[in-house]
């Protein structure tokens, strides 16, 4: 399963909702999670790939595919 794949099952399975519901362009607030919600997803998205995401500017929750992006990188620093 890829790394997109992946993250939007977490944040369905976060925000009840089927991935097919979660876009790329999806906010947090369009798919109706709050800022528990949030860092509810953070945890779980940590978790299964084994990384540290920081809570600093460095890191963009914006939108799903943002957060994608960011994890990618973090997984590319890791090596």
């Amino acid at each position: 399963m890829s790394i997109k794949d992946q993250v939007i099952a977490i944040i369905a399975e976060q925000a009840m909702l089927e991935p097919s519901d979660v876009t790329l362009a999806s906010t947090p607030e369009d798919l109706g999670i709050d800022s528990m919600g949030l860092v509810e997803c953070i945890f779980a998205i940590e978790e299964a790939f084994d990384i540290s995401i920081p809570f600093n500017a460095d890191f963009d929750i914006s939108t799903v595919a943002s957060i994608i992006a960011g994890i990618e990188r973090l997984k590319a620093e890791q090596g």
